[in-house]
């Protein structure tokens, strides 16, 4: 008698937990999503201008357009705008101090004996114009040849935006 009131209660009762289990993490998901969605940048792509507003470089889901080209002892600086779903630029907000250190840009695989790429430091000093609050990177030709950098848009300690393809660098 025992062993029949349990397999009767059996299937109803997976079912119930298996029910449980799913609404109760699907709630946690969206909670999280939520809170980060506020500040999450859903970057489609960048562009990289020099001084001029000229583009130089542009990414837009995948496809890839221009590259970097210099001469061994010049610098070039580049203002990085990201681009939203539709390619337009995402305007990018001063936040506070705090997050000057949490979020930025990061650059990475690139061969510094061919070109040195670097994230520019802001210095928040009151004697800046407002055109050095945007994001922008350095690039020092070192020798003659080639490389590439990935660029990544950080926020919260991971990545809100990769590059899918490497940056092309030639320095003559």
């Amino acid at each position: 008698m025992k062993f029949l009131f349990i397999r009767a209660m059996k299937a109803p009762l997976v079912f119930m937990l298996v029910s449980m289990f799913l609404i109760t993490t699907s709630c946690e998901d969206d909670d999280h999503d939520h809170d980060h969605d506020e500040d999450h940048n859903d970057a489609d792509g960048f562009i990289l201008e020099n001084e001029d507003g000229t583009e130089m470089y542009r990414e837009f889901e995948g496809a890839m357009t221009g590259s970097l080209t210099l001469s061994v002892g010049d610098t070039l600086e580049l203002s990085v705008h990201f681009l939203d779903h539709e390619g337009n630029e995402i305007e990018h907000e001063e936040e506070g101090e705090e997050e000057d250190h949490e979020d930025g840009l990061v650059v990475s695989e690139n061969d510094a004996n061919i070109a040195v790429v670097e994230v520019e430091e802001h210095e928040e000093d009151g004697d800046h114009d407002e055109d050095h609050h945007e994001m922008a990177i350095h690039v020092v030709g070192v020798s003659a040849g080639s490389t590439s950098f990935k660029l990544q848009l950080m926020h919260d300690g991971h990545a809100d935006y990769t590059s899918a393809n490497n940056v092309p660098v030639t320095v003559n």
